[in-house]
């Protein structure tokens, strides 16, 4: 990190700073777009009654933006925000501190860094290890409707978390299906895309990765990365479902449910009367990754899980030339 000299580091956060401020309201729309619950038709609750559709209908990214804006403002596109950049700047210490940062490691969720494939295999999942508890935190963070506030963080622990994962934090990687879907995910992007990148695609760090390209290899890139699209939306979804389903010590509490168990303050809401999102219903969670991809498909359909698929095509373009 020395080796960066003080206005090195200090312009290195400045950037990760604006790079945050500009990304969190397209991230968050994303994970609400892609965890919003909206079943076909009717459904039969516990007694065997029929109950009416749960969830606005929101067909596309971009009505999702404009219902976050217009029900909870500019605070509603920012929500996640302290997770978001206390992971974000501890992981980039973490970076800068171990790793020699004038040979940086590009390291994204499309582009993991290149140190073999075994090497890269097990560095992507360390990282996992290590970001999936702030990953759940900002989920959790985005899609509840209660108003966290940006400095109470044990307010915001006894709202996002049940008294089970409080008292047994390591519950959170036992999360039905949660590490399946992040470990196949990862497993996808360095077995397949990140070799097929490297084969296909120059670097374009020099100049000399310009005279390297080849129109038919960029071709046959763009259907690959169209394949790996097909297989890591639905990973996403089901992994965005999943971050958000809370563990609870007993089965017949909602583990989606966004309730604070054994608090008596009131909690402030940003839309009283509408939700921007709905969530299954009580009593109901997702009980794996196969049992996850199977309700999606049968009660809100095939296209759910292709919930914004191009921007998952857009992340993998944007890392194709590292």
């Amino acid at each position: 990190m020395a080796s960066l000299g003080f206005f090195g580091i200090v312009f290195l956060f400045v950037t990760l700073a604006i790079s945050l401020a500009i990304v969190i309201p397209f991230s968050g729309v994303l994970v609400r777009f892609r965890a919003n619950f909206n079943p076909k038709g009717l459904r039969l609750d516990e007694e065997g009654s029929t109950s009416p559709p749960t969830g606005p209908v929101v067909k596309s990214y971009f009505a999702m933006f404009q219902r976050v804006y217009r029900i909870e403002g500019w605070p509603g596109l920012y929500k996640g925000l302290m997770p978001t950049a206390l992971s974000t700047f501890t992981v980039t210490v973490f970076v800068l501190a171990v790793f020699d940062p004038e040979k940086p490691r590009r390291h994204s969720k499309y582009a993991a860094p290149d140190t073999g494939i075994l090497g890269t295999l097990v560095y992507s999942i360390l990282m996992l290890l290590v970001s999936l508890p702030a990953t759940i935190l900002t989920y959790r963070a985005i899609t509840t409707p209660v108003k966290l506030g940006y400095f109470n963080g044990l307010r915001a622990l006894r709202i996002l978390l049940t008294p089970t994962e409080r008292r047994r934090p390591w519950i959170l990687y036992l999360t039905p299906g949660l590490m399946a879907a992040e470990i196949l995910h990862i497993t996808a992007i360095v077995l397949a895309l990140g070799p097929l990148r490297r084969l296909l695609l120059p670097s374009l760090r020099d100049t000399s990765g310009f005279k390297e390209l080849s129109v038919v290899k960029v071709a046959i890139y763009t259907i690959v990365a169209i394949a790996c699209t097909a297989i890591l939306t639905p990973l996403e979804v089901i992994t965005t479902r999943l971050v958000i389903q809370r563990n609870h010590a007993s089965a017949e509490y909602n583990s989606v449910q966004q309730e604070v168990e054994g608090d008596s303050e009131t909690q402030e809401e940003y839309g009283n009367e509408e939700e921007v999102i709905g969530l299954r219903e009580e009593g109901d969670p997702y009980l794996g990754l196969v049992d996850c991809a199977k309700r999606i498909i049968d009660e809100e359909g095939l296209s759910t899980l292709y919930r914004a698929w191009w921007l998952t095509l857009f992340g993998i373009w944007a890392n194709a030339f590292v």
